[in-house]
């Protein structure tokens, strides 16, 4: 089974609401942009390998795949992956990851503090843009980001598509939109 195909769990954690980013070195705060991404090319680069967990390349094939990037470049601090679901008026999170350099996970200082709130922010932005106010939901990877989640988001635990399946709804989801001042570029890759 490659990495497409496997059910999606999402393991970002939420450092902080940050409406740009911060520089964790020099405190500096870093302005931000969301670019769409849908050459499979250009995200080939993206991939398990190069810490990114998963080919990216492939991900842009089944879903919207969004960046957050430095303003006016294309230096990549996230990705998400997601599609709309008409059935359920909400957004799914098919995948999200930080970069490598900013996943603490990987790095015990990342280089930035702000990313994976900017990632929920963008994927309640697009339920926003698509009808859905903001309502989106995915399956977080374990117990312990499930609870996260649901302290740092006010997200509700679901469990029904999968144990950890959990949703932030429109009105939870609203609050954390407001914090950030990212602009989408318009440019497309």
């Amino acid at each position: 089974m490659d990495d497409t195909s496997k059910t999606r769990e999402i393991d970002v954690w939420i450092d902080d609401f940050t409406p740009c980013l911060k520089d964790n070195l020099t405190g500096e705060v870093v302005n931000t942009e969301v670019i769409r991404i849908r050459r499979k090319s250009f995200l080939g680069k993206f991939n398990r390998k190069s810490g990114w967990y998963v080919n990216w390349g492939k991900i842009v094939e089944d879903y919207e795949v969004y960046a957050l990037v430095l303003e006016g470049t294309v230096d990549i601090q996230g990705l998400v992956a997601l599609k709309r679901n008409d059935e359920l008026k909400a957004m799914y999170i098919a995948w999200m990851c930080t970069a490598p350099q900013n996943n603490p996970q990987m790095y015990d200082s990342p280089k930035y503090a702000g990313v994976g709130g900017h990632l929920f922010a963008i994927a309640g932005s697009e339920s926003s843009k698509a009808g859905f106010g903001g309502a989106i939901y995915g399956y977080a990877a374990n117990q312990k980001v499930l609870e996260h989640y649901m302290i740092k988001m006010n997200a509700t635990h679901v469990g029904i598509l999968h144990p950890y399946q959990f949703c932030v709804f429109e009105k939870e989801m609203q609050e954390i939109i407001k914090t950030y001042t990212y602009a989408y570029s318009g440019e497309e890759i």
